[in-house]
């Protein structure tokens, strides 16, 4: 009989430690006057998020024969961080910074990304490595200040010399990730 009143005891304190393990409620009631108070607690969670936009596409136009090839877009980053990471992904073979022709040909291109828009120059990209530690102080998920950085990408001369006469495209995938 005395271990079937100890069995019942270990099982009354466990609900009791689970029951004291619960948040405690923060709301409190009114009492009953010519005024009634109460309160609530009031909870919201802003999570990392980011997006980048005002993205268009990057026609190098023609060649004319010598000299590089350079193109940008000023996009707009934004996070909920203030921070963020990069990280380009070309369409060539192993996500290779390439342009093709549509068979074997193939143009080698480098990307540089800047933190301000308008840039000519910025820090150049390694396909698949995150370029970290970028700021953006962009307040709005649609960018409507404008935009606040440059993507940049050149073909050089000697790849273009090289390249037998063909029309070249390719896709250059960005994904940003808060910090």
């Amino acid at each position: 009989m005395k271990l079937l009143n100890v069995g019942r005891l270990a099982a009354g304190l466990s609900l009791a430690a689970l029951l004291g393990a619960a948040p405690a409620l923060a709301a409190t009631q009114g009492t009953v006057g010519s005024t009634s108070t109460g309160s609530v607690t009031i909870n919201a969670t802003v999570p990392n998020l980011v997006r980048i936009t005002n993205l268009d596409d990057i026609n190098l136009g023609t060649w004319s024969g010598s000299g590089d090839m350079t193109g940008s877009d000023n996009v707009c980053v934004w996070s909920t961080t203030r921070k963020y990471n990069i990280t380009a992904t070309g369409s060539g073979a192993a996500g290779a910074f390439t342009l093709s022709d549509g068979g074997t040909n193939t143009v080698a291109y480098s990307v540089q990304w800047a933190q301000t828009s308008g840039a000519s120059t910025g820090t150049a990209l390694t396909s698949g490595t995150a370029l970290t530690a970028q700021n953006t102080s962009t307040t709005s998920t649609t960018c409507s200040g404008g935009s606040n950085s440059t993507l940049i990408v050149k073909i050089l001369d000697a790849a273009l010399q090289a390249a037998p006469a063909a029309s070249y495209s390719g896709t250059l995938t960005l994904v940003v990730a808060p910090e």
